[in-house]
Parts: C-alpha cells; sequence; structure tokens
C-alpha cells in the first residue's frame, strides 16, 4: 500500500463509488459515522447502506448545517448547569449533548474547533464565558472560517485566556497575535516576530467590560503598521483579515482537518492538501463544501484512512454509548475523561489536544478500559430496550460467534486478531454468570485491546 503522501491528489478527493473492491458496506458506513460523529446503532448502520453513500454525507452535513442554527441556550440542562456555576458541570452537559444529538456532524466539529481555538476554563473561571464560546464555535462549525475568526478575535474567554483585554498600546500584548498566526490560521514558518510585534498593535485597546468586548478606542494604538508586507493604520479587524488573506490559510487549515477527520500521520502533502485548499479559498472559506468533499471522497473510504486514527477518549466513550443506545452517569464519564486527559473546557494549552499517538500509553490504556468498565458496572447505565443481553438478543447477537460478529461490526475498524478472537470466544461461551455479565465482560476485554483503539 502506498504512503498518504505518495497518494494522487485527483483520485483522492473525486467522489468514492461503490465497486466489487470497495464496496459499501457496514464497516464503512460505521468508519463515516465513527469519523463523522461518535458512532452508529446497527438500525442506523444498516439503512445508511441502503442508501448512495454521498446521499449519506450529503444528509450528515445538510443536518450540521441546519442544527448549527439552534440556540443552544435554550437547552434546559444546560440552563441547569450554567446555575452551579462550575464549568466540569458544563461538561457533562456537553457530554449529553453529544450523547443524544440529532447531529453528531455539528458536535464533532465543535469539538474540533474547541481544540483548534483552545480556551481553558482553569485561567476562564466564568463558566457562562466558555458555554457563550461554545456556542459560538458550534454556529460557524460550518460556516464561513473568516466570521468564525473575527468573532473569536472579539470573544470575552479568548480576549481573556490569551491576555488580549490587557493589551494596551504602552505595552502590546503579544500572545493573541503570535497564535491567531501561529495556531490559529497561518502556522510555524508563515510570519516573522514583527509581523507578530506589529500585529499586537492593531489589538490594542480590546477589553472585556461586565462580560463583553469593548473597544477603548483611548487605549488603541492608531499609528502605521506594516503586516505581512502589507502597511496602514490597520485596527484588529484589518489585521484578522490581512491573516486570512494569506495563501498558507487554507492549506493550514485543510491540513488539520484531514488529520482530523482522515488519518493521524503522516503530515498531508502539500500535493494532497491543495486540491481542497483550492475549494475552500474558492468557496470563500466556508467550511461545509470541504467537509463534504472530504467525507464523500475516495481517500475517506480507503484504506488509506479507515484505521488510520487513534480514537481520542471523547470519542471512545460517546462511540461506545451511542453505538450500544445507551445512556449512563456522566459525571461518571466527565471524571473519567479528565484523568484520561480529554476533559472539555480544559483543553492543556492553548495548542489543544496534541491527539494521534500521545492518546495511548500504558496508563492511558488501562484508564480506557477502566473507564468503560466503570460505565458497564454503574447501576445508572441503561441500553434501549432493557440491559445488555436484550440488546444483543433484537440483534440476533445470542451466540458467541454471532456476538463477536456485531460487536466487530459495530465498535472496530478492523478485524479482531485470531487469537484474541479465540480468547473472548471463549469468555462469551462462559457458563458461569448471566448472559448480561458475560456480555459486559466481552465488552470490557475487547475495550482494552490495541485494535479497539482505532477508529
Amino acid at each position: 500500500m502506498s504512503t498518504p503522501g505518495r497518494i494522487d491528489p485527483a483520485w483522492a478527493w473525486s467522489p468514492f463509488e461503490p465497486s466489487t473492491e470497495q464496496a459499501w458496506d457496514v464497516r464503512r458506513a460505521a468508519h463515516l459515522f465513527r469519523r463523522a460523529g461518535f458512532g452508529a446503532t446497527t438500525h442506523q448502520l444498516d439503512e445508511a447502506v441502503r442508501r448512495p453513500p454521498a446521499d449519506v454525507v450529503r444528509e450528515l452535513v445538510s443536518q450540521a448545517v441546519d442544527a448549527s442554527n439552534s440556540d443552544a441556550a435554550t437547552d434546559p440542562l444546560a440552563r441547569a448547569m450554567l446555575a452551579t456555576g462550575n464549568a466540569r458541570s458544563l461538561a457533562t452537559w456537553w457530554l449529553h449533548r453529544m450523547l443524544n444529538t440529532n447531529s453528531q456532524l455539528l458536535e464533532k466539529l465543535t469539538l474540533f474547533w474547541h481544540g483548534h481555538f483552545a480556551t481553558g476554563a482553569d485561567k476562564v473561571t466564568d463558566s457562562a464565558l466558555m458555554f457563550a464560546q461554545n456556542q459560538l464555535l458550534r454556529r460557524h462549525s460550518l460556516g464561513s472560517f473568516a466570521e468564525m475568526t473575527h468573532a473569536i478575535a472579539r470573544d470575552p474567554a479568548m480576549l481573556i485566556y490569551l491576555d488580549s483585554a490587557t493589551n494596551r498600546k504602552a505595552h502590546p500584548n503579544e500572545n493573541f497575535a503570535r497564535e491567531l498566526m501561529e495556531l490559529f490560521c497561518l502556522g510555524e514558518g508563515n510570519y516573522s516576530e514583527k509581523d507578530v510585534q506589529e500585529l499586537a498593535r492593531c489589538f490594542t485597546g480590546w477589553e472585556v467590560r461586565r462580560d463583553r468586548f469593548r473597544f477603548n478606542r483611548y487605549q488603541h494604538d492608531t499609528g502605521q503598521k506594516s503586516i505581512l508586507g502589507q502597511q496602514g493604520e490597520f485596527s484588529g479587524d484589518d489585521g484578522v483579515d490581512i491573516v486570512l488573506a494569506r495563501s498558507s490559510c487554507p492549506e493550514f487549515i485543510v491540513g488539520k482537518l484531514i488529520r482530523f477527520f482522515v488519518f493521524d500521520e503522516p503530515a498531508a502533502s502539500p500535493e494532497l492538501v491543495a486540491p481542497l485548499a483550492e475549494l475552500f479559498r474558492e468557496s470563500e472559506l466556508q467550511v461545509a463544501p470541504v467537509i463534504e468533499r472530504l467525507l464523500g471522497s475516495n481517500l475517506f473510504f480507503s484504506e488509506h484512512a479507515i484505521a488510520r486514527r487513534l480514537r481520542s477518549p471523547v470519542e471512545l466513550i460517546i462511540g461506545l454509548l451511542r453505538s450500544l443506545e445507551a445512556s449512563t452517569n456522566l459525571n461518571l464519564v466527565a471524571d473519567g475523561l479528565h484523568e484520561l486527559g480529554h476533559s472539555v473546557f480544559f483543553p492543556p494549552n492553548v495548542k489543544g489536544w496534541d491527539g494521534g499517538r500521545t492518546w495511548i500509553n500504558t496508563s492511558t490504556l488501562l484508564g480506557r478500559a477502566n473507564l468503560i468498565g466503570a460505565v458497564l458496572q454503574s447501576d445508572k447505565t441503561r441500553f434501549t430496550g432493557g440491559d445488555l443481553a436484550s440488546l444483543a438478543a433484537r440483534n440476533s447477537a445470542t451466540e458467541p460467534v454471532a456476538l463477536l460478529d456485531w460487536l466487530e461490526h459495530l465498535l472496530l475498524a478492523v478485524p479482531l486478531p485470531t487469537t484474541a478472537r479465540q480468547s473472548l470466544l471463549k469468555t462469551a461461551a462462559a457458563s458461569d454468570g448471566s448472559n448480561d455479565e458475560r456480555i459486559a465482560t466481552v465488552l470490557h476485554t475487547l475495550s482494552a485491546l490495541p485494535v479497539f483503539q482505532l477508529a
């Protein structure tokens, strides 16, 4: 198999057409739902394979675009969590939304942008500001990247997190200007230190008053500035526009989207990025067309992409729960995710989560299995229609072989290794314990395997 760096870009981004060699089947449908969301039930997968893959992708994108217009502030659970003033409670609300939403792609992209425009509640202690930023990211997730960037530049939580709220003309603070270019829009090597210093002057006088953005004209540097080859008496909005206009911006964002949705490593080559970056540019930095092209492509449904990502802890546990039609104590889940280093609203730093191989080590592999074990054992965990045994029976998966086949199709990106399958078959056929206990043991054992960590 060729490496991602050698893939023909024209083939890669052409629409996926099922064939004898690459069938549109349950495996590829499950792959789509794991990447475009968190997972799917047996019924959802069966429904998907009856339709052309392009139609399924188009519906996922259109659902997300429609849902992005809804206001999360009307959610009673959100209001209840905000009333506590505790950002950890707010994390529980978002997990509930991920688990129950009808638009998984919208929540998946909100999670992506949360890691991209990373802001932490450890520093921004006002949970209402963190919630407002979360709504901002959701609202713009599939819309204009330019509008989202302008909005995030004025977002009170971001202003506080990157110290832009104390940016004064006598002492310009460079934090936001640097991250706007390095982490948010252009990437390393596409700007100079002088560009950072000059861009920082554009944002002087931007501050937060009564939890809202406020422009203090007395603290704004009105002088001439030189940024990325342009000169003028630029404002903060001008500075954002200058950065967004750079040719490296579409390439940088598309490269990150490919890593998030297609494969962790190696980094996509410039040649592979170029066609999607051109689409992004031609669509005036609209996100939805890029996502639809990416999710419906030959590359996405090929062996270059399937099982070429490691599940994040959030993807792991929310995917398991959604696939098994389960609900549980989400405070328990939130605490477990915190221990695994993936507590939403609490990214480790302004770079967000590194992802990929950094998710897995000896400690976190055990921690992942322990979290799943705790969820399976919790008396708050429920499965639609009853217990695990009832769910398996509804899916004609009562016998050991049928049970493993069902779980494999539902939860795994690749088939079980032979030795692991033989061991799990023995566990599934054991005579001690109830059917429910045996299935839970099989699931818990399965979750500790390396193959279970692949998306």
